[in-house]
């Protein structure tokens, strides 16, 4: 057998699991185990005292000899009592338990043999003996008595068991437990972290009437600065703003939090862990309701349990009884048909049957109103509303499936754990915790030993990956440039306005909300601004009216798809933007970009590779200076540039331009003077390149030349030329033509003979004829007395000239040569060019 104890551990569960256990459930689980103890009771008392005792019921006058099967000889009055002697003797123990009508027959034979003994018994004799008790008691036990009086403790414990396990199957289910497990275990740290408190605590402060005050006096303040912030022009009103679809809250923007406790490190890391476990666990479990539809099913069973176990067993609580007729059909073995029986425990069981009936029917009870419970409210939906009014996290979302419905679970537990629950479903609360361990660990003193300068000689800080924005970086007065990068909830706070200084915020994959205040200071104050972004839409609207903005980047996803939501937000505010910078794969320069034609001056679109079908909007671009076209897989030079009048400077970089045919109609172009055909695939120069007589820059770098036309020579006002990394051959005897030259770059290429007209060009300083075929190099270029920068590397030269030395501003660092070959040159020329220079260059190394 099984002992109580093991039986008992089939309704036991883990403590932490008391929460989720309602008070029915718990009623239950005491019933059932009195339950369960009652039936091992009944079940130890059958087992132990359960016996019926039979008697032959007589038909007709017993005959006066007993004990023996069908007729016998005559006995004297001394051998019978001789024989009953023998029987005493043997089943003494027995004989004093056999009924009186039994032993009066001995009586009665001794009462006639008129000898000494014990007196002669009187009454009814029969004809049975010991063993044949016996065996008719076993006999009648199953016939006569009823099955529920012997069965009805194992049945009992059946029961007992079923409803157990139908109790606490949802803990036990490996679909259901892991969920209910990991969820009691992210209930209770919850419940204990000491962010949950500090949080309450915080809402209390907030919502006390001393901070409503300042917070009403605060906001009419701002409507003051707002007001007067506005350059007298009704169009730019508070109405605007939110035309345009920003928002800023006046609440967050002024209110004065009151200070909150620094948490603990290990608590902060605790606190942010938990965060993220609810935010995965809700996903999780919002998936399904599996979880309730066990319940459900579980409650359902133990009420049908209970109505089919009631049903039976009040036809049968009548069937026990203490007196029982029994019919054996064993005449043939005793001589008798029928024997009286009782059944001992027959009054206990009922008592018990009858305990037991009364607790299934408290028992069914509760599970009725179980079911009543499920099914009067849609469990499967919980809402935090109550909390939301009592606290400062208006933000907490409503749960669904089977969160919600452990959380209703709980409830019947304990309200209070819900409610400190829904502190880790507030993104309110999660950012306020960053915030404080942001602040805590950005000091002033830690964000000042990352301010850099950049090439442009300005502070700059650049930010990686940090929760948000902290505090102290507002507090860095004297701060030019702010790079904020992969900072999800990066906030501009109204102390931004402290930054006079500011003058460029970098955002990159970083969508910053701005409060109002913040923006009315970087409305008027702010020059440059970057946003690379992932997709149109998470570019920030307020950037849209910086009215005070310089220059622009925009760094994502533009693509004609997008291009519509592009055109919804108007750049018609940003009245004083000059640079505009696209780097994207549109496939088409976008309309509302014409909105800056009056201002504009330099537009750059990158396109990282998509072809580029449609540039009429650059038609109205008439004040453009710079275009650059980058990587927009152009085959020609588009003839939208040729209404570009004011242009100076054009940039075709990495596009697939194989002729250049339609460069006559520069000529038209006055005011270009600077031409970057580089990395394209042009193979000629056509001769119409002299009519654009004012270019000054030429860049024909990484194309595919073979030859330079002498009209390119004529273009005198020529400064800077590149024609470096292609299979030029030859360079024509005119180059001594551009005695403007500066710069000349023909590295790369297949030359063998610097021609003595270059040395011409006694302006040129910078000096490139790296990686050709040249033997030797003329002992004239002592003339390039403004040489600053040569390169010789790569060549089949054996030597250097000694006139280097003349060349008085070259200098070892500046001069790109083999060591060999440079230690071969005379010890004074080395030491001409080994000396420091002291004066500075402009286009020097």
């Amino acid at each position: 057998m099984f002992t109580l104890t093991e039986v008992a551990s089939l309704n036991d569960i883990q403590p932490t699991y008391r929460i989720l256990k309602p008070w029915w459930d718990v009623f239950m689980d005491y019933l059932g185990i009195v339950m369960l103890m009652l039936a091992i009771f009944s079940g130890t008392m059958q087992l132990t005292k359960d016996q019926v005792v039979c008697l032959p019921v007589l038909e007709q006058a017993p005959e006066p000899v007993g004990g023996f099967l069908g007729p016998r000889p005559p006995e004297t009055a001394d051998s019978l009592w001789d024989k009953e002697s023998i029987i005493g003797e043997q089943a003494a123990p027995l004989m004093a338990k056999r009924p009186p009508d039994i032993i009066a027959p001995a009586v009665h034979l001794n009462s006639q043999s008129g000898t000494m003994g014990p007196p002669q018994p009187t009454g009814v004799r029969t004809k049975l003996d010991f063993q044949q008790y016996v065996f008719v008691n076993q006999m009648c036990y199953h016939v006569a008595l009823p099955w529920y009086s012997k069965y009805f403790p194992y049945l009992a414990l059946i029961h007992t068991i079923v409803l157990m396990v139908s109790s606490n199957f949802w803990f036990k289910y490996p679909k259901t437990s892991s969920k209910i497990e990991h969820f009691v275990s992210i209930l209770g740290k919850c419940f204990e972290s000491p962010w949950t408190t500090k949080a309450l605590s915080e809402t209390a402060c907030e919502d006390s009437e001393e901070n409503k005050q300042r917070l009403a006096g605060a906001s009419t303040l701002l409507k003051h600065l707002s007001t007067s912030s506005e350059e007298g022009s009704p169009n730019q009103s508070a109405p605007v703003l939110n035309k345009s679809g920003v928002t800023f809250s006046v609440e967050k923007l002024v209110s004065e939090v009151p200070p909150m406790t620094i948490l603990d490190k290990k608590d902060g890391e605790q606190a942010k862990a938990l965060f993220e476990k609810v935010r995965k666990f809700r996903a999780h479990v919002e998936d399904s309701d599996l979880i309730y539809r066990l319940y459900a099913i579980q409650t359902v069973i133990k009420t049908v349990k209970f109505i089919l176990i009631l049903c039976y067993i009040m036809t049968f609580v009548a069937s026990i009884d203490f007196d029982h007729v029994c019919e054996p059909e064993i005449k043939h073995l005793t001589g008798y048909t029928k024997f009286q029986c009782t059944h001992n425990m027959a009054f206990m069981l009922k008592k018990l049957l009858v305990s037991y009936i009364a607790i299934m029917c408290v028992y069914g009870t509760i599970c009725i109103y179980t079911l009543f419970w499920l099914f009067r409210r849609p469990l499967k939906e919980y809402s935090f509303e109550k909390v939301r009014e009592e606290s400062s996290f208006s933000d907490i979302p409503d749960v669904k499936n089977d969160f919600a419905f452990l959380l209703h679970m709980v409830d019947q537990y304990d309200q209070l754990y819900s409610k400190r629950f829904g502190v880790f479903l507030s993104e309110v609360s999660e950012n306020k915790l960053r915030e404080i361990s942001l602040n805590h660990e950005w000091t002033y003193e830690k964000l000042r030993q990352h301010v850099t300068r950049s090439p442009q000689d300005k502070s700059e800080l650049h930010l990686f990956m940090l929760s948000g924005v902290p505090d102290a970086v507002f507090d860095l007065t004297d701060l030019e440039i702010l790079k904020l990068e992969l900072i999800p909830e990066a906030r501009i706070t109204a102390k931004i306005s402290q930054m006079i200084n500011l003058q460029e915020l970098h955002f990159y994959h970083c969508p910053a909300k701005v409060e109002q205040t913040a923006f009315i200071f970087l409305r008027d104050h702010l020059r440059c601004l970057l946003v690379k972004f992932t997709d149109v839409a998470d570019i920030p609207s307020w950037v849209y009216m910086l009215r005070n903005l310089r220059e622009l980047y925009l760094v994502g996803n533009l693509n004609s798809e997008n291009n519509k939501m592009i055109g919804l937000e108007s750049m018609r505010d940003l009245r004083h933007l000059k640079v505009l910078q696209l780097k994207s794969n549109l496939t088409k320069i976008p309309t509302n970009i014409t909105d800056l034609s009056p201002h504009l001056i330099k537009l750059v679109v990158h396109n990282d590779g998509t072809k580029l079908l449609v540039l009429n909007s650059l038609k109205k671009m008439m004040n453009l200076a710079v275009l650059e076209l980058l990587n927009c897989e152009l085959e020609r030079i588009p003839h939208a540039i040729f209404s570009l009048t004011n242009l100076q400077e054009l940039d075709l970089k990495s596009n697939h331009i194989c002729t250049i045919e339609e460069i006559i109609s520069f000529q038209h172009l006055k005011r270009l003077t600077c031409l970057k055909l580089w990395h394209n695939r042009i193979v000629t120069i056509p001769v119409s390149i002299s009519h654009v007589k004012n270019l000054e820059c030429l860049y024909l770098s990484h194309n595919k030349l073979e030859a330079l036309p002498s009209s390119l020579f004529t273009l005198l006002k020529l400064r800077y030329l590149d024609v470096s990394h292609n299979s030029i051959m030859v360079i024509p005897l005119e180059v001594g033509f551009l005695q403007n030259l500066q710069h000349f770059a023909i590295n790369g290429n297949k030359i063998e003979v610097i021609p003595k007209q270059l040395f011409k060009c006694s302006k040129l300083k910078s000096l490139c004829l790296s990686h050709n075929c040249i033997a030797s190099i003329p002992d004239k270029i002592g003339q390039l007395s403004q040489l600053t920068h040569l390169e010789l590397k790569g060549n089949c030269l054996d030597r250097l000239p000694a006139q280097l030395s003349q060349c008085r501003l070259l200098r070892r660092s500046c001069l790109i040569v083999e060591d060999h070959l440079f230690d071969s040159l005379p010890l004074e020329v080395k030491d001409s060019v080994n000396q420091e220079n002291t004066v500075s260059f402009t286009n020097g190394c």
